[in-house]
């Protein structure tokens, strides 16, 4: 779970990293990466939940 949460703070940090970049330059290719990690970011996420939701749900016998 702390792997996670590491890759969710470096997710956070490289998403503002494209902003500061394009809001630095101007350039939009900075705005467009940290747009794209962002939904990426969000698909991720909620594949997650929906695996650990599952797993709450389904009980499969041993």
């Amino acid at each position: 779970m702390w792997l996670l949460r590491l890759l969710a703070v470096l997710v956070v940090i490289a998403i503002g990293v494209g902003v500061v970049g394009y809001v630095a330059t101007g350039q939009k290719r900075f705005l467009d990466f940290a747009w794209r990690l962002f939904r990426y970011g969000i698909v991720f996420a909620l594949l997650l939940f929906a695996l650990m939701f599952l797993e709450r749900v389904i009980v499969l016998p041993i």
